[in-house]
C-alpha cells in the first residue's frame, strides 16, 4: 500500500498546479485528488517497498539454494557415471 503521507504530498502538488483562477477550490480539489489517487493505487494491487524487499531477499536465498542443489546433483551424476 502506498504511504498515506506520500499520497497527501502528491495530492497537494496536484492542487498547487491548478491555474491561479482555481486556487480558491484548492482544498476541495486536494481532497478529490487524494480520493482519486487512493482509488487508482488500490486497484493496482501494489506492494510496499518493505514487502518488495522481503520478497526480493527470499528470492535471492531461494536462487542460491537452487544453485547449491544443482551443483550437488551434478556431482552425484558424475559419481554415478564413473565406472567402478
Amino acid at each position: 500500500m502506498l504511504d498515506p503521507k506520500r499520497l497527501d504530498e502528491l495530492a497537494q502538488r496536484l492542487s498547487q498546479a491548478l491555474p491561479p483562477g482555481l486556487q480558491h477550490l484548492r482544498e476541495d480539489m486536494e481532497k478529490n485528488f487524494r480520493a482519486i489517487l487512493q482509488s487508482a493505487f488500490s486497484q493496482m494491487n501494489l506492494v510496499s517497498r518493505e514487502e518488495f524487499e522481503v520478497q526480493a531477499e527470499l528470492l535471492k536465498r531461494t536462487r542460491e539454494k537452487l544453485e547449491r542443489l544443482e551443483h550437488q546433483l551434478a556431482q552425484l551424476e558424475q559419481q554415478l557415471d564413473k565406472p567402478e
